[in-house]
């Protein structure tokens, strides 16, 4: 099931790569909607704004964690890409271990500071003990997460879209089936939540393992391949620890988001969580484009098909404007509804909040096209900081407009927070893209010609 995405149409290989990943994210966001909607609706709506209130920190670590693992396997699709299956099993080993490293670090890391980043976020003393079992549940299983991420990744860097969908289906099955015994049976509150979770990322990333060690025979690897180079290290490190900054320095505005949302109280936090959730579902075909271009730009760079990758930016950039477009409308006209999966009994209370904050992120889906089609494509080709100083834009536009909200303890400001970042970076990467378009043009017709010279 593997795919050679450097030859066919590339507006069909990317869309027919993209639907497989975005139904896997719409799964895999399914595993914290589940907890949020059995929370809201069995243990309340205190234990609601809990949960809501950890969802940056999660987005902080997890999202570090995945930049992480698509980072370190970009070298992967590269290797793959260019058809040398001994140095991309190196880099499949180096990953291995470096994946390793870093769970073991974020890990002992996050459960060390996890306290006090709750009192530094303005956490309410009502829902504190609630969002701290929560979050620290998820931080024990952050191994769970790593071993899935970067399974997952190793077999899209191989074109493979599909497998890794097929197990988080499972796994949020799972997922569901463990959040109901556990919070309505054991009555174990937002913990039960948490384990729920944790336990069915952890069958998820073992179901990729074994299908790895059964079907995959690219990725067997020998004694020799442990031998990798510490070039191979530094590139890897160098793709990788840039990607995953950049989920980071987006995690951090989200958290100075959550902390001028909490000093508004639990209400508006538990409207804000619900149209989170809401918009979290619609906007994983823009991350789910963003994986597609990742691998794309990977294996055509290492094939050396520079003109590939720039149809593959106009097709997939026409792919995202149309879904904006379409889903736009929907989430502003519809979404609010969705408000009654959540809560039960303060949906009416809640449901005019949720519709603000639809309103302010649904006429913006556009440039938040743009920031996920662009850079990851961009990183996929092997920039690693430059992407991540659209972060830094996206950092300041997010964390402006969340301490002016701060300030005026206005909802309607927190909600803008978002599409404000949106613009400062899309409108940063699409310059970046006809810079580095132009450098790689040029470079690839440099050695055409001397190619050509040498022949003589």
């Amino acid at each position: 099931m593997n795919r050679d995405m450097t030859k066919g149409s590339p507006m069909k290989t990317i869309v027919g790569f993209t639907i497989p990943i975005f139904i896997g994210n719409v799964f895999q966001q399914f595993y914290s909607m589940v907890d949020t909607v059995v929370v809201g609706q069995f243990v309340g709506t205190g234990a609601l704004a809990a949960v809501g209130s950890t969802g940056t920190i999660m987005f902080l670590i997890l999202g570090f964690l995945l930049g992480f693992s698509t980072g370190v396997t970009v070298l992967t699709g590269q290797r793959f890409g260019a058809g040398d299956m001994e140095s991309m099993r190196k880099t499949v080993a180096s990953s291995v271990v470096l994946s390793a490293i870093v769970s073991v670090v974020m890990t002992a890391a996050s459960m060390l500071c996890m306290h006090q980043l709750l009192i530094w976020m303005n956490t309410p003393e009502n829902v504190f003990y609630d969002a701290y079992s929560y979050i620290m549940i998820i931080c024990g299983g952050i191994v769970a997460q790593v071993a899935y991420n970067l399974l997952a990744c190793l077999l899209r860097a191989l074109g493979n879209s599909r497998v890794p969908l097929y197990f988080l289906i499972l796994a949020a099955v799972l997922n569901v089936v463990l959040d109901l015994v556990f919070i309505i049976v054991f009555h174990m509150g937002t913990a039960g939540a948490a384990w729920a979770t944790v336990i069915s990322q952890g069958v998820s990333a073992l179901l990729c393992f074994v299908y790895i060690l059964r079907c995959v025979p690219q990725l067997w690897l020998k004694k020799e391949d442990w031998k990798f180079p510490m070039q191979m290290i530094r590139t890897q490190i160098g793709v990788g620890l840039p990607m995953a900054f950049q989920y980071s320095i987006t995690a951090i505005g989200t958290i100075m988001v959550q902390s001028s949302l909490n000093i508004l109280g639990a209400m508006p936090m538990a409207a804000f969580t619900a149209a989170n959730k809401i918009e979290q579902v619609v906007t994983q075909a823009y991350a789910a484009l963003g994986t597609t271009m990742a691998t794309y730009c990977a294996q055509n760079t290492g094939a050396g098909r520079i003109d590939r990758i720039r149809s593959g930016f106009r097709a997939a950039t026409i792919v995202g404007f149309v879904y904006a477009v379409v889903m736009g409308a929907a989430i502003v006209t519809g979404g609010k509804y969705l408000t009654y999966l959540f809560v039960s009994t303060d949906a009416a209370a809640i449901i005019g909040d949720v519709q603000i904050y639809l309103w302010c992120v649904g006429l913006f889906f556009i440039p938040l096209t743009v920031v996920n089609v662009y850079r990851n494509g961009l990183q996929g080709m092997g920039y690693g900081m430059l992407p991540m100083t659209a972060g830094i834009a996206e950092l300041v536009g997010r964390g402006v407009v969340a301490l002016i909200a701060a300030q005026f303890h206005s909802y309607l400001g927190v909600c803008l927070a978002n599409p404000a970042a949106w613009i400062l970076a899309g409108g940063l990467l699409i310059v970046m893209y006809f810079a580095v378009i132009r450098q790689q043009e040029r470079r690839h017709a440099m050695y055409a010609s001397m190619s050509k010279t040498e022949s003589v």
